[in-house]
């Protein structure tokens, strides 16, 4: 789920209390490229006596299509997480008044001051861009602003660098947190044997899970993608993907209302970040 630090639109209390009203036993924030909501989603989950996973979502370099991972259970006391997080930003900032200069261009008149005030303080991101557009009419949604404006393909688009499958995989792991790649259908290679090839190469780089349920995705998808994850003796985890927006269709914890994520994937997650850092602190054989 995400948060109001990134692009989400209730606060981490608000969130954590939506959950515990919905009556989950667990959920996990993963705002993009911030960790900065953490600590009050914990706060409130001690609170609420909901489990609060720590996460994050950062996105990699993918030629194909759109490449996301989950870090799930991270430290997020890590000061090489943070530095990296911090230029992840940067690159943010220096993006976002390109896509508004953009769409001036293309006669779509919004200021980046009024994208800022959409953001209240948090990581701005196309979201917030596309939420203006809303706002002042330049589509009926979000999902409508991005295929005119803001998407891959659209004429407003502005690539931003990304670091390699690798490097993000890395960059988890070393901060204590387990690497699942997150809904592998917007990768853009199918769900046969080109994603397996992409996957094994993935687990590989130190890949240790797969997102196999997931708001939209049907019970044929979820099954190929289970199988996939034998295959390859990674974990399984699932979300909801949830922001707050209404045009959306997706509720918290149920999705666009099919989603049952099982517990069992929140402990499997658990057991792996224990396992990777007793690893970590494992003394040398001499």
């Amino acid at each position: 789920m995400h948060t109001s630090f990134s692009d989400g639109l209730f606060s981490p209390t608000d969130l954590v209390k939506l959950a515990a009203e919905a009556k989950l036993k667990a959920v996990a924030i993963t705002d993009h490229d911030t960790i900065d909501g953490i600590p009050e989603a914990l706060a409130q989950g001690t609170r609420s006596r909901m489990e609060v996973l720590p996460g994050v979502e950062l996105g990699a370099a993918c030629p194909t299509g759109t490449m996301h991972f989950l870090g799930y259970l991270i430290d997020i006391a890590s000061p090489t997480l943070e530095s990296k997080l911090r230029l992840i930003r940067e690159t943010r900032e220096e993006r976002n008044p390109k896509i508004v200069a953009k769409l001036h261009d293309l006669g779509v008149h919004i200021e980046y001051e009024e994208v800022m005030d959409e953001a209240v303080g948090a990581t701005i991101g196309r979201p917030h861009i596309a939420r203006v557009l809303v706002k002042k009419g330049y589509a009926h949604n979000v999902g409508e602003a991005f295929d005119r404006y803001l998407g891959r393909q659209a004429p407003a688009y502005v690539p931003r660098p990304r670091f390699s499958s690798a490097q993000v995989i890395e960059l988890i792991r070393d901060a204590g947190g387990v690497p699942v790649l997150a809904h592998p259908t917007t990768l853009g290679v199918g769900l046969g044997s080109n994603l397996d090839t992409l996957i094994a190469r993935l687990v590989g780089e130190g890949l240790l899970g797969i997102e196999a349920m997931y708001s939209g995705y049907d019970a044929r998808t979820t099954n190929m993608l289970v199988r996939l994850a034998e295959r390859h003796n990674i974990l399984l985890s699932g979300g909801s993907d949830f922001h707050g927006d209404p045009d959306s269709g997706i509720q918290i914890g149920t999705g666009r209302g099919d989603l049952r994520v099982p517990y069992r994937y929140a402990e499997s997650l658990r057991e792996a970040a224990t396992a990777l850092r007793r690893r970590s602190v494992a003394p040398a054989i001499s």
